[in-house]
């Protein structure tokens, strides 16, 4: 080799994914309670997706609590397995999945809360790829987004939700747990043509939330329109909204009637089962997801873990549809 020759570089094999805890060596009630018990983010190189908890519930309107949510979820992944055999996928064994932890923000200040979420979040995508986010309240999705779209620009937000959460203000506050979808478009943070809510129900504060609704971008899918027309066919109208565009999706846990999901902090009758949401976010597996956050599981409202055993679920399908197929 000549003085000035620079060798060619050489192609390097990626590591294997770590994977969860083996429950056939450690029981599962035991050892450290990371989501699916997995390993911690400092314990990787680099993670494909961080599970990261904000455990923040100054925002909310009616019931407090969803800041223990994060703690709430993780203890329940606990029996989470390895192989997903509805999307055909080991999800840990094709991606290093990892715990980040739990973000520290501000209880007594939204303001600087969501400025910490936001610059915990850009912080921590030097670490990983992509975030599955456990709330916290729903205001946390607000920085996200900002957090999200500095990377990929505006987005295509899939939102799952009893309540449109595109309000203009509570007691003047701009910012809280009802209001974080109308600021993210107000700031050009999501795809005006691809954006969505789905299983919205229940009263509303008049008809002029739904127009409001509609000029800030998003389309609606009712839980009376998965009643009526079915699972397949509200698939059918997400996946043409959405059309390929990065997507973020954003699940409320209340979206699930309160028969599955108990422990929120706004329950509404008339909601999904968890069988139809986990079927359709089983449906988006092709699609470019980005980023996702799991909100509002309030724990002191739970009964025998029935909403944290469904928002572990919904946080494990996410995973799995993030997940490289062959």
């Amino acid at each position: 080799m000549q003085p000035n020759d620079v060798p060619e570089p050489q192609p390097t094999e990626r590591a294997q994914p770590i994977g969860p805890v083996d429950a056939s060596r450690v029981p599962r009630f035991a050892g450290i309670a990371t989501f699916a018990r997995l390993p911690r983010l400092e314990d990787v190189e680099h993670a494909d997706i961080a599970v990261v908890g904000v455990p923040f519930d100054s925002g909310v309107s009616y019931r407090p609590g969803a800041r223990f949510g994060p703690a709430h979820v993780r203890e329940a992944s606990r029996l989470l397995r390895p192989f997903n055999p509805a999307q055909g996928v080991e999800p840990f064994a094709v991606q290093q999945v990892a715990d980040a932890g739990d973000l520290a923000v501000n209880p007594f200040s939204i303001d600087e809360a969501v400025a910490d979420v936001e610059a915990g979040a850009r912080a921590l995508a030097e670490q990983a790829d992509r975030l599955v986010v456990i709330g916290g309240d729903h205001t946390i999705a607000l920085p996200l987004l900002r957090a999200v779209t500095a990377q990929h620009g505006p987005v295509a937000v899939l939102h799952f939700d009893a309540h449109l959460d595109t309000w203009d203000t509570y007691f003047g506050a701009p910012i809280t747990h009802g209001t974080p979808f109308r600021r993210a478009s107000e700031e050009g943070l999501i795809d005006l043509t691809a954006s969505m809510h789905v299983g919205t129900r229940g009263p509303l504060y008049g008809v002029e939330d739904l127009s409001d609704d509609a000029r800030l971008g998003f389309a609606v899918v009712t839980s009376e329109d998965i009643e009526e027309r079915g699972v397949e066919a509200a698939i059918e109208r997400i996946r043409a909204r959405i059309d390929g565009k990065p997507l973020y999706l954003s699940i409320d846990i209340d979206v699930l009637d309160p028969a599955h999901a108990p422990g929120t902090g706004t329950p509404e009758a008339g909601g999904l089962t968890s069988r139809e949401l986990l079927r359709i976010i089983r449906a988006l597996a092709d699609q470019r997801i980005v980023g996702a956050d799991v909100v509002e599981v309030a724990p002191a409202y739970d009964h025998a873990q029935l909403t944290a055993v469904a928002a572990s679920h919904v946080a494990y399908e996410l995973i799995s549809a993030m997940a490289p197929r062959g």
